[in-house]
């Protein structure tokens, strides 16, 4: 395990993303999951707050697929709480594997649900700006496809038990991948519309222009993969037990906000403008924002630069977060 200087190293300002190999193989999870899934669960449960958690049961048609329903108006699974002792047993239950249906559940803080786990399962992130607030989840299930999305803050997964499959797509890819509802997805973050098992490439003719630009990794139990923010990840858990640990940070000030909301406010006032109103936007928000120096108000003196200083401090986000609220009421 490298401590926090030669693993900050490796990872501070890294922009594709990293596979560290057998990083936490001596982790006691692992080792159990080596062992048996048996073994697993009887650790994990040790490590249990005993507090109901959230399970997803998909039926042997999705073929693990947790995606949404023929006509978009739900889901492909059925969910809701259960006795976690309740979801180990049906994981070890073999009728489950032989009637091709799957168990999931999804991403579960650990600090409140399994609180037991951080002593003997921790990274050394002291040293990565963000990382020692991360948010560190488990996901527990049989075999499972989660359909490709992004998240926000970076990842340093931790796969513990089973063979974990990736595929992986810069952020540019988002055209190629075609995302599907913004406000109503599994697990809350828009997802690919494409079925990476079968693709549909006479619906999807630009899928193919994705794989080319994407690349997989396979995760041994032991290896952990860095994703840095906003990259694309389709994740297939390969065997009948499959256990990942996963930590969520962002690199600068929550103070800052989330950037989905400046993409939900611009979809509601700039997206339907006529096409020269958008171009003339697309020109301000690349000088104030996009452009690889932003310098808007760097003419101007410090005292003068207000919203435009650089860095924003904690002060001015509150301003500019207070002036955005008074607008959008108005």
């Amino acid at each position: 395990m490298p401590d926090a200087t030669a693993l900050a190293a490796i990872l501070a300002g890294a922009d594709t993303p990293i596979v560290l190999r057998g990083l936490c193989r001596h982790w006691p999870l692992t080792q159990a999951g080596l062992q048996s899934p048996a073994a697993a669960l009887a650790l994990l449960q040790g490590y249990s707050a005993g507090l109901p958690v959230t399970a997803c049961y998909l039926p042997p048609e999705t073929r693990g697929r947790v995606f949404y329903n023929a006509d978009f108006s739900g889901f492909n699974y059925q969910g809701g709480p259960l006795p976690f002792a309740d979801l180990c047993k049906r994981l070890l239950d073999p009728t489950l594997t032989q009637s091709g249906a799957s168990i999931y559940m999804g991403s579960t803080e650990i600090g409140q649900y399994f609180p037991g786990i951080r002593e003997q399962h921790q990274l050394p992130l002291d040293l990565l700006p963000g990382a020692a607030q991360a948010l560190v989840s488990i996901w527990l299930g049989s075999k499972s496809r989660i359909a490709a999305h992004y998240d926000f803050p970076h990842n340093l997964a931790c796969n513990l038990v089973g063979q974990r499959r990736f595929t992986l797509f810069p952020p540019e890819q988002v055209v190629n991948l075609y995302p599907g509802p913004m406000e109503f997805a599994p697990g809350g973050q828009d997802v690919s519309l494409v079925d990476f098992a079968a693709p549909d490439y006479s619906r999807f003719p630009r899928f193919s222009q994705a794989l080319a630009a994407g690349f997989q990794v396979t995760l041994e139990p032991g290896d952990v993969l860095f994703m840095p923010s906003m990259w694309w990840h389709h994740v297939e858990a390969l065997d009948e037990l499959n256990l990942l640990l996963t930590h969520w940070w962002r690199d600068t000030p929550a103070y800052l906000g989330r950037p989905n909301n400046a993409l939900l406010n611009a979809m509601l006032s700039i997206r339907h403008l006529p096409k020269a109103q958008r171009k003339a936007w697309q020109a301000l928000f690349d000088y104030y924002i996009f452009a690889d120096e932003p310098s808007g108000g760097a003419e101007l003196p410090p005292a003068a630069q207000g919203l435009l200083r650089q860095p924003l401090d904690e002060a001015t986000a509150r301003a500019l977060r207070s002036l955005i609220i008074q607008k959008l009421q108005r």
